[in-house]
Order: structure tokens, then sequence, then C-alpha cells
């Protein structure tokens, strides 16, 4: 499967883009209504290229207009497939006034630093300043404040790494990730990223409170909520970019050290059997264990690394010297039986590593852990050496 990379650009808000996102809405709801009233009075389930056939749009380019119904179509299919394990599963009904634009490869040209996107015949191509080269997919949508454009282009199949270190790696709520390599042992410091979440639960909190005591519909109510959006989006982009730069780093520090294989611990199914108090769980709900595996997943396939996942369970409570189980209460494992002493997540990673080598280690004194710090100005793309 060859990956890709998206480029997001912020282009603001005009009638043409206004006109062409309400123009996707109505096939997209047209598209919808007459699916569904096929189905209710025909008893027919229309195909994807039946649906492409018998809906169009005179303001979009066709296969602009072909996305459209494929979006839809897609949704059907997850439906589908979701409610075979869960049954409050709902699908696809809800029409739409707006919706994204999308435009392939045939549509797409680049004159003189200009982004040309073609739409339907008749109708003016939309023209955006572009200083980089022509993508392979564009896609605009609204972000809550303005149009955003998602350019993504398809990157060379990698190399896969043939030989190399296997890195075992423990996802955590205080420390995002922790790798250890057999020999060295990384911790990404999630101070930061904790900071964040916490000023986001106050934020909520606070302004929230001030919006319940406002008259429903008043001028004060509706500046509150969006004075809450904008604060809550400008965290949610922070939060996001410290976690993009600090699963680059990780990635890169890998990379350097030749690395083929990495394992990381399979946390998703934890929080549907955890009970413990209301901030505990107000913590683990909000980690974002599942964000950060996937950021490690595609940025170490794309340097040709292996990802497998493997069940985390015990592994920071047991000895890697002597095999006892024991739960440690600080951030430091110290064994009760044998005395052992050491990180505990760095215990949870290198038991994470040997668990998939399937062996059982003899372990001496390990390495201090080396602390991987997040950095504001560093660069998505950036690597370490």
């Amino acid at each position: 499967m060859s990956s890709y990379t998206v480029r997001k650009l912020k282009i603001g808000k005009s009638d043409q883009l206004d006109s062409l996102a309400l123009a996707a809405g109505e096939l997209y709801t047209r598209t919808l209504v007459s699916f569904w009233r096929t189905v209710n009075h025909k008893g027919i389930w229309l195909k994807p290229s039946s649906l492409m056939r018998w809906q169009n749009s005179s303001k979009l380019h066709a296969h602009s207009a072909d996305a459209v119904v494929q979006s839809f179509c897609s949704s059907l299919k997850s439906w589908r497939l979701r409610r075979k394990t869960d049954p409050n599963a709902h699908p696809p009904k809800r029409k739409t006034r707006f919706y994204k634009v999308q435009w392939k490869d045939s549509a797409i040209r680049l004159r003189d630093g200009i982004l040309v996107l073609s739409n339907g015949k008749g109708n003016e191509s939309l023209s955006i300043p572009w200083k980089w080269e022509a993508p392979k997919l564009v896609e605009i949508g609204w972000d809550g404040e303005q149009y955003e454009l998602r350019a993504t282009y398809c990157l060379p199949e990698p190399t896969l790494v043939e030989s190399g270190i296997i890195v075992g790696i423990d996802l955590g709520e205080i420390h995002a990730a922790v790798a250890h390599t057999g020999s060295e042992c990384f911790i990404l410091n999630g101070r930061e990223l904790r900071s964040k979440r916490q000023y986001q639960n106050k934020l909520k909190a606070a302004v929230s409170s001030k919006i319940d005591t406002k008259k429903n519909g008043s001028n004060r109510r509706r500046k509150l909520k969006r004075s809450k959006a904008k604060q809550l989006t400008k965290l949610n982009n922070q939060i996001r970019d410290i976690m993009h730069k600090q699963t680059t780093k990780l990635v890169s520090v890998l990379k350097a050290r030749n690395t083929q294989t990495v394992v990381i611990g399979d946390v998703r199914d934890i929080r549907s059997s955890i009970d413990y108090g209301k901030k505990a769980n107000q913590k683990l709900h909000q980690w974002a264990a599942g964000q950060i595996r996937r950021m490690l997943t595609y940025k170490a396939e794309r340097e040709g690394m292996q990802v497998v996942l493997l069940n985390e369970a015990y592994t920071s409570q047991t000895c890697p010297c002597c095999g006892n189980r024991y739960k440690p209460n600080g951030r430091n494992y110290k064994c009760s039986k044998c005395g052992f002493e050491y990180h505990r997540d760095g215990v949870g990673s290198f038991n994470i590593r040997q668990k998939y080598l399937g062996e059982i280690p003899v372990v001496g004194l390990m390495a201090c852990p080396i602390g991987l710090r997040y950095k504001p100005h560093a660069l998505c793309s950036s690597v370490v050496v």
C-alpha cells in the first residue's frame, strides 16, 4: 500500500468557495434522499456505480461530483461493517447544506505558481497561489472559521529495513511513549502535553459555568460560545502539534539507530474496564494513546520499519530480572524480590520487546533513560542524527 502526505493551507472565505461547497452539499443530500427512497419504495440497494451515473452536478467537475457520491457510499459501507459489532450504529441519513469538495488528478493543473482546479463545464476554475508541486488530490473543507485546502501527495515506496534492531514501545498517559532498544531507553517528555490537557479542562469548566448563567438566545451567550469554540480549537491545534513533533522526534531517533521492527503495546481496550475514580478516569479517557500509536505507525512505516501491535498486559509490573510480578506505586519500579530498580515505563517497553522476541532476559545494570523534550520551534519533518 502506497503512503502519502498531506499539505494544508488556510484559504479564507469567498463567494466562489461558498458556491462550490453549497453545490457539493446539494449533491450529497440528493444522493442520500434518492438512495433511501429507492431502498424504501423498491427494496433495491443501489451500487456506487449506479448512483454516480444517476447523480451529478453542473457546478462541479465530473470527478468532483463522483467523489461526493463515493463519500456517501463509503459512509454506508462503514455503517454496514460497524453494525455487525455495534447494534446501535446509525446509517448516514443526515442531510447537509454544505459539503467538502474534492478534485482528482484530472482536474488539477499547476501554471506559473497558480494551482488551477477545474469545475463543471462553463464554470470558472478555482485559482489558488501555490509554491509547491502539483498534488494528486485536493480537498477543500470548512475548518470552523474559514476554508482549508488539503493537498495530498503520494510518496515513493519506502525501502524496507532488512536487518536492524527491534524496539519495544510502551504508551503512557504521563509519558506519551517510552522506547527501549535493548541497550538504550528513550522517554518522550509528556509535561507540556499534560499541561495543555489540564488547561483545556479548566477552560471548559470556567467558560461553561459562565454560559449557564446567560439567557438562551442572548448575545452574551452566543459570544461566550464562540469564544469557547475558538479557544478550544486553538488548544486542540497546540496539542496535535506537540504530538506530531514528539512522535517525529522519536521515529527520527529510532531511524538513526537502524531500527527494523517497532513493537507497540496494544492498549486499545484499556478504557472498557477501568474505574479508578473521577480524576484518574478523566485522565485515562482523555489519553490520546490511539493518536500517538497512529502517528508512530505511519511515520515508522514511511521510514521502512515494520510496526507490530502486541498485548502489553502486566509488562509494567513484571521484573525483567527474576520475573516477579509487582505493581509499583510511583514512576520507579523496584522489585520486592530481587531489588532490581529502573524507570517503570522503561521496564514496560523492555518487557514488550522481550515478549515479542520470546526471550527470557538476563538483565544486568541498565543504562539511564534518555529524555526527549518537546521543542516548540522544531519541524515535524526534522531528522535527528
